[in-house]
């Protein structure tokens, strides 16, 4: 099931256990999962896109592996907050992913995360090759690890 709000999203997630992240680009997608707890995304890998059954097929073989609860896919709006071709591509690829799965599936502002991403690497004096090959993975640590920080701020306190 797809949610728009994060507050739904967190609702339909069961209690503990881990979420991926996705930068969904049009040659690649960046994956980054959470520990169980939700605390931290760590970048994992770099789907190279092919077609959907088969990125689909690759995605939900990481969830399985993985043990996933949940899908945090970033939606590339524009500055202005209107949503163009990209973002619209991201919510049919979510259509489409959600008649395969019954995890749920979430968005998350995805606005400025490749950018921070390029900082970051930048900042770690990663070549230019390195960079290009790693970026859609951090974006995607950004795009979870910023859900993960709302997340813990729409649950109530453990203990």
């Amino acid at each position: 099931m797809i949610h728009e709000d994060m507050a739904d999203f967190a609702a339909a997630l069961p209690g503990p256990g881990a979420l991926a992240g996705l930068d969904l680009g049009t040659k690649t997608i960046g994956v980054a999962v959470s520990d169980s707890m939700r605390q931290v995304a760590s970048p994992i890998t770099v789907i190279k896109r092919r077609k959907f059954t088969l990125d689909a097929a690759e995605l939900l073989a990481i969830a399985g592996d993985r043990g996933l609860v949940g899908l945090v896919l970033g939606l590339p709006r524009n500055m202005d907050g209107s949503e163009g071709p990209r973002a619209q591509s991201t919510r049919a690829f979510a259509r489409n992913l959600s008649r395969l799965t019954d995890l749920p599936i979430g968005f998350w502002d995805e606005r400025l995360s490749t950018v921070a991403a390029e900082r970051a690497l930048l900042e770690a004096d990663t070549s230019r090759k390195r960079r290009a090959e790693v970026i859609d993975q951090v974006a995607a640590g950004y795009i979870l690890q910023g859900a993960l920080d709302r997340l813990r701020h729409l649950s109530p306190p453990r203990g």
